[in-house]
């Protein structure tokens, strides 16, 4: 399950650092697949969407800091749980109900961005 936040989020951006996936935007900042993971180019995600890794997406909020799910693993393969619920002030940053994971997923997709 990717994390989400909340529009609770006051934009603090204590967040954003903590993201071992550079899963976390700032609100109205584009997003992209290539940003600190090891995907370059044209790339089929294991989900199995193709997409260009260096393409700028579209911000998912304009207002608030956002998690890209595609990017999310709960930071399962790097931390014993999501660091930027750890850090969040205001408890924003809570599972997703719409992008549910098994832990296998999550972890397929960490070795997907961090093959190394």
């Amino acid at each position: 399950m990717a994390i989400i936040i909340t529009d609770e989020c006051i934009n603090c951006g204590a967040c954003e650092p903590e993201c071992p996936n550079t899963a976390i935007y700032e609100g109205a900042d584009e997003w992209r697949y290539a940003d600190g993971t090891s995907l370059e180019g044209d790339v089929v995600l294991p989900n199995g969407k193709e997409v260009n890794a260096d393409d700028a997406q579209e911000p998912i909020s304009d207002e608030i800091y956002y998690i890209s799910p595609d990017k999310c693993t709960e930071c399962m393969g790097f931390h014993e749980e999501p660091q930027c619920a750890a850090v969040c002030p205001v408890d924003c940053c809570v599972p997703d109900d719409d992008h549910v994971e098994s832990e296998e997923v999550l972890l397929g997709k960490q070795r997907f961005m961090h093959p190394e």
